[in-house]
């Protein structure tokens, strides 16, 4: 159903932008007053814009239809283009080992220093 649909939503687009530049301008008509245009027999009197307009408000009309069918069956249908798809494992969170501890600033600056280390017994260090 949404396939025909579509079918006739592009078909009726395209037929309205046809449709719509075939038709005249406003200013067509000053042409025909000054005696440049034909006396459009074929059509009648008024020539073709009642007929025009009327093809163009039938073929507007489709369109939105079609339109409205569209974005309808779009929103109430239950499929996802992520159907197929597993969810992954919940990565578990662990804790540091215990024993291993890192020096933490107090100040923001560098860590404390380490006192020095103390000589073997009978050696003596100088400065």
């Amino acid at each position: 159903m949404a396939t025909l649909l579509t079918i006739i939503h592009v078909s009726v687009a395209l037929f309205l932008i046809i449709i719509v530049l075939l038709q005249h301008g406003k200013g067509a008509d000053m042409g025909a007053a000054f005696g440049g245009g034909s006396s459009q027999t074929l059509f009648g009197t008024e020539g073709p814009m009642p007929l025009m307009n009327k093809i163009t408000t039938a073929a507007a009309i489709i369109f939105m239809v079609t339109s409205v069918s569209l974005a309808y069956m779009s929103a109430h249908q239950s499929t996802s283009v992520m159907r197929g798809v597993k969810a992954p494992a919940p990565v578990e969170e662990t804790a540091p080992p215990q024993g291993l501890t890192f020096p933490v600033p107090t100040d923001g600056g560098a860590p404390e220093a380490q006192p020095a280390a103390v000589p073997p017994a009978g050696q003596t260090t100088t400065q």
